[in-house]
């Protein structure tokens, strides 16, 4: 056994929070020696400004429950499951049972391989997940018969509010009108209506069997199958759309994708939904990984992720994110969209689940739904009962004059949810989970007596929009057929990637810590996901309590009045903020603020986050220290006026310091008239000592997916709630199918669900409820120790960019590469890069500031880790000397040409002037435990030259 250090004996933890916190008394010691100072509150009244501080040097108090341990929380939230029915739901509108294969299951949602890896922004540690959202893409694209499909986006409703907009700015004439089918999801249609409003678009509701509407109009969006049920022919609206100029949107369920025509062959441009139904629990509504697909023309409007495949320094394929990658970066408020995220690990179980059933699998599925839905219809007709279509997929439409709750009611006795379209409408869905008894339940409580037997005298599909299985004809959705071969799939992918479940990810801005099981543990009980996300609340009414406790402790944490939790990503968290923002000015009479102020150090997102709720924004500079310009802030206050809405700011700044201005900006802000947004991404440097509530904000949203530790599945899922003060509660999203969503007179929903998703939200309850005041704060704590102790171990190394009071930082410090490239050459690229070979993950790359790189090292590393990614860094910078003094070439060094694969490393043509061993060890630790890249450094410009977003043939992968 290799020699270990000689750690002395710790007591087992008494508290989660001694668990979730990776130092120990005796580190933490040594670290406080380190940055100079006696105690974590020291160091904390040392950083922290007092003028937003309840009162000088005191942390904040919040009104929590005390700290549960691990056994205990899981007992409330068991208690809180049980308080929830899961009925037999067929009440569909876009959520659906399927059944998640339990290797699916085991493997990849329970997996912290999958579920605590980070955003592929570096590819050569991400081929696994890389992989794993080409599939789904290619599942999408195949399905939908459209070339170009995204890596996921929030939901279905959002997905079409995407496509609503990318046509709009595609389409060359002047028309503000997009024209959606009245037969549509109803949380598809309320969303369309938030997101076009600001926008001057005008949504206008038609009958679509009917055909188009006169006038001119920019796009036009199509349910297929439509809600009601109805399976139509799309084609003549979409020719009809083309003659006049406009795109078509056909937003089309995945599933009946595999046996009918897909909106490609129709002629769509555009096809959206959601992926839900292929093999990802209801769970009150989400996460779950809507889509997008484009034909080609329109790539480079596609909105989101895109996963793309290019080739390594050796030649070979390689994935990488293509086209629109963090461009909110880079356009800023001329990005076409604030989505910076996706729904990977969802999309990540969605493939899977195509892979494990492949295309016949997969039409089998459907086929069964049909025969049963048509089984139901028969049996309908039997009783006498309307069935409102002949033509049907699902989903029918039952017309019961005057009775249509008392079925709903019957059914529900039964055991069954039905979905109540009005007083002599019910609405029946079948789903992969339906079964003949539950189709002969549904008869019962239409009227039937006595034993039911219903069957299906044949399909009820138009035949000329049936399909045969032209899809998913790549190998991997015709190999893994035994779940061991799948199962050494999942793994083989899993192996190729760096996560959490490895090594620190010292990610700025994105807070990588600890996910923790007790916290994951409830998320696939199926009390939560199997509920419907419109089904009665007294049948959710242990979730709805987790929604509740979780809506008042963050309202503590923040010092706000009210919260929601229907944004399911930071970038709706900010739109639904601006939107209250607006809200409240236009409820005030005052329609003319418009202007947002945002500084130039700003997350891209918000200035495409304003954009989208109307806004204009301006710019405001940051002085050389990174703060705002206080002065450059009173010229722009002044130049907008009454024009002024707002001004978005990022507090801790996004230089990762405790600007001492803030509550003087506030002010200069609110004299004016106008509203204050704190963006939340960095409150775990707040939590416990300040809230942004009481020193001057209005409103924030917060990242669930960051401080409050639901992780970040490789991309998403992710939670962006909006906390507001009081005067602005009244302007919270809410929702048409659920009144109990959000204030009666709201803004409209902002995601699909009523309560965005929920079937995550245990995780942050189980956080907060273990935590406690105690360990939240000791977190926030230990996380600004940590940063701190990081900037002065590598001071001497590397230029640490900004500190605030006392030569401090914040909860994540800034490293400056500039003056070291331009001496040498070697560039914070070749840093990150060289990083992979000591088993590292990258910090944040040219964020805020190109040529740096911005490093969090988060309160759940323990010291010996923080020492590992300091050793390393350390000896980079001595790699980078030895290119400065000459002894490495400046183009031939391990710098330049990492990272260095294992091929490349046992290969008999070694080219370079420096040794294998000085590649792939160039620290000892390093050959107890390596981590292997599985490629060399990708080529970037090569994978957007030549655009390929599918599967790529195993031909390729030849010699």
């Amino acid at each position: 056994m290799p020699d270990q250090p000689v750690r002395p004996l710790r007591a087992p933890a008494a508290l989660f929070a001694d668990r979730h916190i990776g130092p120990e008394p005796d580190d933490r010691a040594a670290m406080l020696r380190t940055v100079g100072h006696a105690s974590t509150a020291e160091l904390m009244a040392a950083a922290v400004p007092e003028s937003i501080l309840s009162a000088p040097g005191v942390p904040a108090r919040l009104d929590l429950p005390e700290a549960a341990g691990e056994s205990e929380a899981l007992a409330e939230l068991r208690a809180l499951a049980d308080r929830n029915r899961v009925l037999v739901s067929m009440i569909g509108q876009g959520y659906y049972g399927t059944v998640t294969p339990p290797v699916i299951t085991r493997n990849i949602l329970e997996n912290p391989a999958w579920y605590t890896a980070y955003t592929p922004y570096q590819p050569e540690i991400s081929q696994g997940r890389l992989e794993a959202l080409l599939n789904f893409q290619t599942v999408v694209a195949d399905l939908t018969g459209l070339p170009v499909s995204g890596a996921s986006l929030l939901d279905e409703a959002t997905a079409a509010a995407e496509a609503m907009t990318l046509a709009r700015r595609a389409t060359k004439g002047g028309s503000s009108t997009f024209v959606v089918d009245s037969d549509v999801f109803g949380q598809t249609l309320a969303v369309l209506r938030t997101r076009a409003e600001p926008l001057g678009i005008d949504v206008v509701v038609a009958d679509l069997s009917q055909g188009l509407p006169e006038g001119d109009v920019f796009g036009v969006l199509v349910q297929y199958p439509a809600a009601g049920g109805a399976v139509r022919d799309p084609r003549p609206v979409i020719e009809a759309a083309h003659e006049r100029g406009a795109l078509a949107v056909v937003a089309a369920d995945i599933l009946a994708l595999t046996v009918l025509r897909s909106p490609g062959e129709l002629g769509a441009d555009i096809a959206v939904g959601s992926t839900q139904r292929l093999g990802v629990p209801m769970s009150f509504g989400g996460p779950h990984a809507g889509y997008m697909a484009v034909r080609q023309g329109l790539q480079r409007q596609l909105p989101g992720r895109l996963v793309g495949v290019s080739v390594d320094s050796a030649g070979r394929p390689a994935y990488r994110l293509a086209l629109q990658t963090r461009e909110q970066h880079i356009r800023r408020e001329k990005a076409t969209s604030n989505i910076c995220t996706a729904q990977v690990l969802l999309a990540v179980m969605a493939g899977m689940y195509a892979v494990y059933h492949g295309p016949l699998g997969l039409r089998a599925i459907a086929e069964r739904v049909h025969e049963r839905t048509a089984a139901l219809a028969e049996g309908l007709r039997a009783l006498d009962a309307e069935v409102l279509t002949d033509s049907f997929f699902d989903t029918l439409r039952v017309r019961v004059p005057g009775r249509a709750s008392s079925v709903v009611e019957a059914a529900r006795e039964l055991g069954v949810n039905l979905f109540p379209v009005d007083q002599d409408t019910v609405g029946v869905s079948c789903d992969e989970t339906t079964t003949p008894e539950h189709v002969a339940l549904v008869l019962r409580a239409f009227g039937a007596q006595g034993a039911v037997s219903p069957a299906a005298s044949g399909a009820a599909l138009p035949a000329g929009l049936v399909r045969e299985v032209d899809y998913l004809e790549h190998p991997v959705f015709n190999t893994h057929r035994s779940e061991t071969s799948l199962l050494r799939y999942m793994r083989r992918l899993a192996d190729k990637d760096l996560a959490l479940d490895r090594t620190m990810i010292p990610l700025g801005s994105c807070t990588m810590k600890l996910n923790a099981t007790a916290e994951m543990e409830a998320v696939t009980w199926p009390e939560f996901a199997g509920l419907h996300p419109f089904a009665p609340l007294d049948q959710a009414a242990g979730l709805v309590r987790v929604v509740r406790d979780l809506e008042r402790w963050l309202a503590e944490v923040t010092g706000y009045d009210a919260v929601s939790l229907q944004p399911n990503a930071g970038s709706q968290g900010e739109f639904a903020g601006l939107l209250a923002i607006r809200g409240y000015h236009r409820a005030r009479g005052e329609e003319g603020r418009d202007v947002c102020l945002i500084p130039s150090s700003a997350h891209g997102t918000n200035a495409a986050s304003a954009v989208m709720a109307g806004m204009r924004v301006s710019v405001v500079a940051c002085d050389d220290n990174g703060n705002i310009d206080l002065a450059d802030l009173r010229a722009k206050i002044g130049k907008a006026g009454d024009a002024l809405a707002a001004l978005m700011v990022t507090y801790p700044s996004t230089h990762g310091v405790y600007e001492d201005t803030i509550t003087e900006v506030c002010r200069l802000t609110h004299e004016a008239g106008g509203q204050v947004y704190v963006d939340g991404a960095n409150l775990n440097a707040l939590v416990g000592w300040a809230k942004p509530g009481e020193f001057g904000a209005d409103v924030s949203h917060l990242n669930l997916h960051k401080t409050f530790c639901i992780p970040h599945g490789g991309g998403g899922p992710g939670v962006g709630p909006v906390a507001v003060r009081a005067h602005l509660a009244g302007h919270l999203p809410n929702h048409p199918n659920q009144t109990e969503a959000g204030p009666y007179a709201g803004v409209g929903p902002v995601a699909a669900a009523p309560f965005g998703s929920a079937g995550v939200l245990p995780i942050s309850w189980a956080y907060i409820r273990m935590m406690g005041e105690e360990g939240l704060r000791a977190a926030t704590e230990t996380a600004v120790l940590a940063a701190n102790y990081v900037a002065k171990r590598l001071e001497p190394y590397y230029p640490v960019l900004y500190t605030g009071a006392n030569g401090l930082v914040a909860h994540e410090c800034i490293i400056d590469i500039r003056g070291l490239q331009k001496r040498t050459g070697i560039s914070n690229d070749d840093v990150t890069k060289r990083l992979i070979d000591y088993g590292f993950h990258a910090p944040t790359m040219s964020f805020p500031v190109p040529g740096t790189l911005m490093i969090e090292p988060t309160e759940s590393e323990d010291l010996a880790e923080l020492d590992r990614f300091v050793d390393a860094m350390i000896a980079i910078r001595g790699e980078i000397d030895r290119v400065a003094e000459g002894s490495y070439d400046r183009e031939d060094n391990p710098l330049k040409n990492a990272p260095h694969t294992a091929e490349e490393l046992t290969s008999d043509d070694w080219k370079h002037a420096y040794t294998r061993a000085e590649a792939a060890y160039p620290l000892p630790s390093l050959r107890r435990s390596k981590y292997w890249v599985p490629v060399g450094r990708v080529d970037q410009a090569y994978g957007d030259r030549n655009l390929v977003c599918a599967c790529p043939p195993p031909e390729a992968f030849g010699e």
